[in-house]
């Protein structure tokens, strides 16, 4: 009996699942196979037709007005805060200045640079020289001293002139004008009125009165910008100074303005004969020296004194202006000229024959060698001085030219460098010691100058905790030995004897 490998009844067992299948056993296969995976697809960007489907959907379009929106909020936020960091700052306020403040005054008498010229054409002819040359210097205005003879009467002689002819003044006037300078003229205790007028004679009082005017109005045409007087002469009265006011408004308008000079000749301005009012209603400027007249030569402590008491002098009404007055050392000479172009107000710098215009001095020496010849120029000491005194006045003077805080900005005195703490614990020793550091802030918004003078003959370091809340870190403006540049640190910072420096503060980690 043949097997049936597909009959249930021999060596095998029937399936009810098996046997359902077509075919039989037979023909299902032993091995089922595993499902294929599916391809993988590939990123593809959107078509442009399928971006702007996807875009204009609903849900995209809220959130591109909610992006929107955030964005103009946050502008708005930023220029609300803008505006009102602006609007709550302090600002400083501009002050409009007029010529005679914006000015650096030059003090010169015709009759020393006539003496100064070895073989000159002449005082005035030599100083019209030198005006384009003074006008790059800064100075912006002269002061002529020593025209007029202080014995002459503008009655006798309508211009008064003693030095010179008056074509060479007129000549000087209408030159300093074309360089662009204002001329003043010196009339200190020169006899403006006479003794008719000084006697109270009534009768003689009007003809005085219209020739004085005469001459102002004279001297006014030719171009002069003012005229200066001291506070003892005659002429400084209430009275009289507003009638040359109003000689002034026949000539004057407002960039042009006619000014009157007072020199101060004691501590105190004196108010004007008959009034009991201010003075600066008819007085423009009050010329005041910083160091006291004498007699002899003063010593550094002398010199620190009375730049401290200076420095420490309340400002009047009227508008200031400084030059060095009595006799210190040469020593000092830089320093002071720094003291006197950052003060407040305007410098008035006597003539100084280091920084007038005269040629270079120095020694050649010749030295040859075989076939070759070296030419050297050696410079004496005279003129490297003088040229360290142009550079220091140069300096100075355009510094104070463009920066509003050493031209109109405020002035604080910085008293714990002050001698007077100092000298009271020594008070019973012969000498008084050596003089500290004075120093003194200009500062006008944001922008702050320190001054730092060293009167005394020795080395002066800072001390760090000197001025805590000044900032640390600062910039040089200017020396006396113009030797130092760049950046500097007050915590670091060591002045040399009889030096002054001026710097430029400003906060760690910027650079103003």
């Amino acid at each position: 009996m043949p097997l049936n490998a597909g009959d249930t009844g021999y060596g095998s067992v029937a399936d009810p699942g098996l046997s359902s299948t077509v075919g039989g056993s037979e023909s299902a296969p032993l091995l089922i196979p595993e499902d294929e995976p599916e391809p993988i697809q590939q990123w593809q960007p959107l078509s442009k037709e399928e971006l702007e489907l996807a875009a204009g959907g609903p849900g995209w379009k809220k959130v591109r007005r909610y992006l929107v929106l955030l964005f103009w909020l946050a502008w708005l936020a930023m220029l609300a805060i803008a505006i009102a960091i602006i609007t709550m700052s302090p600002r400083p306020v501009v002050t409009p200045l007029k010529w005679w403040q914006k000015s650096l005054f030059y003090q010169v008498e015709p009759e020393l640079t006539l003496e100064k010229q070895a073989e000159g054409s002449g005082g005035i002819n030599a100083l019209c020289d030198e005006l384009p040359y003074l006008k790059s210097l800064g100075i912006g205005a002269l002061i002529l001293e020593g025209l007029f003879d202080k014995k002459a009467h503008p009655t006798n002689n309508a211009t008064g002139e003693r030095i010179g002819t008056l074509p060479q003044i007129q000549h000087l006037l209408a030159e300093s004008n074309k360089a662009g300078l204002k001329v003043l003229l010196n009339v200190c205790e020169v006899d403006l009125l006479g003794p008719g007028d000084k006697a109270g004679n009534a009768s003689k009082t009007s003809g005085v009165s219209g020739t004085v005017h005469h001459a102002l109005r004279f001297w006014l045409e030719q171009g002069a910008a003012g005229f200066e007087i001291c506070d003892t002469d005659a002429a400084y009265s209430e009275k009289i100074l507003l009638e040359w006011k109003g000689v002034f408004k026949e000539f004057g308008s407002e960039e042009e303005e006619r000014i009157v000079v007072v020199k101060q000749t004691s501590d105190v301005l004196p108010l004007l004969k008959n009034s009991s009012h201010s003075n600066v209603t008819v007085v423009d400027i009050v010329l005041k020296s910083i160091l006291p007249t004498s007699q002899h030569r003063l010593s550094s402590e002398e010199v620190a004194a009375a730049i401290e008491t200076q420095l420490q002098t309340k400002e009047e009404d009227s508008w200031p202006s400084w030059t060095v007055g009595g006799k210190a050392s040469r020593n000092l000479k830089n320093l002071l000229l720094v003291l006197m172009m950052t003060l407040p107000g305007s410098p008035a710098v006597s003539y100084d024959e280091d920084i007038n215009q005269t040629p270079s001095v120095s020694l050649k020496v010749n030295s040859s060698h075989g076939d070759t010849n070296i030419s050297l120029d050696v410079i004496t000491d005279e003129e490297k001085n003088r040229r360290l005194a142009v550079a220091l006045f140069t300096s100075l003077s355009h510094s104070r030219a463009r920066e509003e805080a050493l031209q109109f900005g405020s002035f604080t005195f910085l008293p714990f460098n002050s001698s007077s703490s100092s000298s009271s614990s020594n008070s019973t020793l012969p000498s008084l010691p050596s003089p500290p550091i004075l120093a003194f802030l200009r500062s006008w918004g944001c922008v702050h100058f320190l001054i730092l003078l060293n009167v005394g003959p020795e080395l002066r370091p800072l001390d760090p905790a000197w001025a805590p809340s000044l900032p640390k870190a600062g910039v040089f403006v200017s020396s006396t030995r113009m030797d130092r540049l760049g950046a500097t640190s007050l915590e670091a910072l060591e002045l040399r004897p009889h030096e002054a420096i001026v710097i430029k503060l400003f906060e760690a980690g910027s650079y103003s």
